[in-house]
């Protein structure tokens, strides 16, 4: 846990790095951007030939396109450059490349920042997450729409889909003109893109190639986004309760990935480093992490124990853990349970 005494420490502790280096910045763009532009023109020229050999080349230009969406959500940071000028326009192209518009994730993010982990302030830029007494009191219908959405074939087979082609293609109610501008200006650059490359090379390659590597990384992204808040543990409260550093570091998790998924993931899995202190670049994560020993504290899931989190559905505000449908049904459908007497593992 983390005390209020510890709060301003742990941001002493992580302030030097937080600050961009403009070499480090150009030359991630460098081995980032080139491999995913080479790897998608490759990809249109094979598909003259074979469509499956370009499914091949898009399966690991998708790698290419987390990498390039982790140098995109940096810059909505604005820790990827300096200036922020410079960060609204490799924003723009990073966003272009991976379907997403800058300023309207931008601010949708920023949000999620602020409200990560706050029972109360659910609904901007998260995973939908019901506690159990909420699941208990809803309607059959939302019953059937929860888990529809926590089913790992609607998020990551439809949602990547929902996400790249419906959500991030329109603003929501409140957007200001300027935001409502970029997202327009960046859907007209997509219509057009696209609708070039499918006149000159056609769609089924264009589907192969750009549609299936964007899928696959849409997916990758929302599961990185799903593992590092859904774990069994994790610290959810009420506004009254909740705490920046314990959502930051008890809320997010670090993700211990293999060095090549981890350079290819752009160090996201430090995730808990990266709630405490938006503004480190993702190349200062890891050393943020090392140099700071409360850090290390930070709930640690490796691929495997990941795999375990697909499970966990509801959250159970009285012991601070999740449960899953089969534990709902068991013990709390019918019946109000004993918070004294915790369930924790779930089966």
């Amino acid at each position: 846990m983390v005390d209020k005494e510890k709060t301003k420490a742990l941001h002493q502790a992580v302030k030097p790095f937080a600050k961009s280096t403009t070499s480090k910045s150009v030359i991630q763009m460098v081995n980032t951007l080139i491999p995913l532009v080479l790897l998608l023109v490759a990809g249109y020229i094979v598909a003259e030939y074979t469509l499956l050999g370009a499914a091949v080349i898009s399966v690991v230009a998708s790698l290419f396109a987390v990498r390039t969406f982790i140098i995109f959500h940096d810059c909505t940071h604005g820790s990827f450059f300096k200036n922020r000028k410079l960060n609204a326009i490799v924003g723009t192209i990073t966003g272009i490349l991976t379907l997403f518009g800058y300023s309207k994730w931008r601010r949708e993010h920023l949000i999620h920042h602020t409200s990560s982990s706050n029972l109360d302030k659910r609904g901007i830029g998260d995973i939908w997450v019901m506690t159990i007494d909420e699941y208990r009191e809803a309607s059959k219908m939302t019953r059937l729409g929860y888990r529809l959405y926590r089913n790992p074939i609607v998020m990551f087979g439809f949602g990547p889909l929902y996400l790249l082609l419906i959500s991030n293609r329109k603003n929501r109610k409140d957007a200001k003109m300027d935001e409502r501008l970029n997202t327009y200006f960046i859907n007209f650059v997509l219509v057009a893109g696209y609708g070039a490359l499918c006149y000159f090379v056609g769609w089924q390659s264009v589907l192969v190639v750009s549609g299936l590597s964007m899928f696959i990384a849409g997916s990758l992204g929302i599961w990185l986004f799903f593992i590092q808040h859904t774990f069994e543990d994790s610290y959810f409260e009420w506004t009254e309760e909740w705490d920046y550093v314990k959502a930051a570091v008890e809320g997010s998790s670090y993700y211990h990935l293999p060095k090549p998924l981890q350079w290819l993931t752009g160090n996201i899995g430090f995730h808990h480093v990266h709630h405490l202190a938006p503004r480190v670049p993702n190349y200062e994560l890891e050393d943020a992490h090392m140099q700071t020993p409360p850090l290390q504290q930070a709930p640690t899931i490796t691929i495997k124990k990941s795999l375990d989190s697909l499970k966990y559905k509801l959250y159970n505000e009285e012991t601070h853990y999740f449960i899953t449908f089969r534990q709902f049904n068991k013990h709390f459908l019918k019946t109000t349970p004993n918070p004294l007497i915790p369930i924790k593992k779930a089966v």
